[in-house]
């Protein structure tokens, strides 16, 4: 009886929402005036508002003329105003909680504001559209059988007269109405642990026990909880331990490097990967086709886009477009304005549009996670790309990664240096090197320009991490947990050389 009504309650939302999706996937520029509009209007009291003349803008280039593009920097002070518990700084509602962005593992946390409209209309939004998608796709699955395991950060909230700050994924958690929580493993008690060496054995010893039918977090993060759980139980894989999986929902890093460690875990072809794009500031995209490497931008979560080519990314000819300006293929900087105050907002990371109609993106890196040292415009993306070419050519399993620049000193060349943590080693280093350089050349002219005759650049250095060196190292910043990543890419050897000390100080200890 009680799978019947929530089979007939999904139902019911699934037409629904579907019937609006196409909406906004047919009138996209229409809706993103709209949205635009509404959050100008709905903000016009405010201090920004009066600030900028909401009141009197009437268009989008108005809007774009008057108020600048801003990061984190520039909104700080507004922000440690409104944690203190002052009010319509920036969003006229209450701002009872600040998500502490794990986007960067410096030790100084960011506090992004998340409103009660962006909770509601946005995150829990996409929550319920990813699962829309995920059953119009698969009309035969049975996922709500069983239970959904997440994996998120730890509570640890920060209080602040009257407000809290804590990870997204804490918030999300302590926010979620009774029926979400029922359907989801661990349990708030476990899932909200604020030590992780502490929260990791309680929640496989929760999850173990659990008809687990779905998975939910960052890839890295979610393999160690499996690892674990396949240690703890003695099974050889996954699907002797919840034999219903069907299907993981990742987002966070790329799934490229360790798409064939998961079909090793969830060895069956029926497994489904659903990938998600959001961050701190918002539910950006969601993948709205079974098997596929395009993601749906979202154009009614109650965000407004704008976008910067990255070839005048930080430059004097920097200049800011809207959605209906983007090109198929330019990779771009994200601008949002949102439902929780953040106006023209830099969130750092970048995308590549694969289609306009509907607009499907590819995330592609961060701004400020590249190698361009040398003129080489390495991003994320081109290393992934390698990275899994090389590891179909020269076997072997990558539990994480670095990549930094070795700079020029004397009549030395420059160079890029690797530290890779190897869950299963190639068998000839020497081979997976040259692979992956070259690799790298194919799918970046302009490394390769660099690369020729070693005129800029020699060949890649690859340092094989000693175990756990990277978990130590995000241990020792206080940055464990499902949500904090490892930077891929580096334009200076900060992280390089902290992650070098880490790993002579553990091959002393042998």
């Amino acid at each position: 009886m009680a799978n019947a009504l929530l089979n007939s309650v999904v139902s019911w939302f699934l037409k629904k929402r579907l019937h609006d999706m196409e909406l906004f996937m047919k009138h996209p520029q229409e809706l993103q005036d709209n949205i635009l509009q509404d959050l100008i209007y709905y903000a016009r009291h405010t201090e920004v508002g009066r600030k900028y003349g909401f009141d009197s803008i009437k268009s989008y280039r108005e809007f774009a003329d008057r108020v600048p593009v801003s990061g984190y920097t520039e909104m700080e002070t507004s922000i440690e105003r409104s944690r203190s518990g002052e009010g319509n700084i920036f969003w006229p509602s209450d701002i009872k909680w600040f998500a502490m962005s794990s986007g960067t593992t410096n030790s100084r946390s960011k506090y992004i504001p998340v409103s009660q409209q962006s909770l509601e209309d946005c995150h829990y939004a996409a929550a319920k559209d990813l699962l829309c998608m995920y059953l119009n796709n698969n009309p035969d699955s049975k996922i709500f059988k069983g239970k959904a395991l997440r994996l998120g950060g730890s509570k640890q909230l920060d209080k602040k007269s009257g407000t809290a700050a804590g990870d997204l994924s804490s918030i999300l958690i302590d926010n979620m109405p009774f029926w979400a929580d029922y359907s989801s493993t661990p349990g708030n008690e476990v899932a909200l642990m604020a030590d992780w060496e502490t929260k990791m054995p309680a929640i496989v010893q929760e999850t173990s026990k659990e008809n687990v039918t779905s998975l939910a977090g960052v890839p890295s993060w979610m393999m160690v909880l499996l690892i674990n759980v396949l240690e703890t139980t003695g099974k050889d894989h996954i699907l002797e331990v919840w034999p219903q999986m069907e299907v993981f929902f990742h987002g966070g890093v790329s799934f490229d490097p360790y798409v064939e460690q998961y079909k090793k875990l969830l060895p069956a072809e029926h497994i489904n990967y659903y990938e998600t794009y959001n961050a701190s500031e918002g539910f950006f995209a969601i993948q709205d086709r079974n098997h596929s490497k395009e993601l749906l931008l979202m154009l009614d979560y109650g965000i407004f886009y704008e976008f910067i080519p990255m070839k005048g990314y930080d430059t004097p000819d920097e200049k800011v477009i809207p959605l209906s300006e983007v090109e198929l293929g330019e990779n771009y900087a994200i601008i949002i304005t949102t439902n929780a105050g953040l106006w023209r907002y830099k969130i750092g990371d970048t995308v590549r549009f694969t289609n306009k109609s509907p607009y499907r993106i590819k995330v592609s890196g961060r701004t400020k996670h590249h190698i361009n040292v040398f003129g080489e415009e390495l991003i994320i993306e081109n290393a992934e790309e390698a990275l899994k070419k090389t590891i179909a050519e020269v076997p072997c399993f990558i539990k994480d990664y670095t990549v930094a620049p070795i700079f020029m000193e004397g009549k030395e060349k420059g160079a890029h240096e690797w530290m890779i943590e190897f869950s299963r080693q190639p068998e000839d280093i020497f081979a997976f090197a040259k692979a992956l350089d070259l690799h790298l050349q194919r799918v970046n002219s302009d490394y390769e320009a660099k690369r020729y005759n070693n005129i800029t650049l020699t060949p890649p250095k690859i340092n094989i991490a000693n175990p756990d060196v990277f978990y130590n190292w995000l241990k020792q910043k206080d940055k464990l947990g499902g949500q904090h990543k490892i930077p891929r890419l580096s334009n200076s050897r900060e992280y390089m050389d902290e992650l070098l000390l880490i790993h002579s100080k553990s091959s002393l200890v042998k």
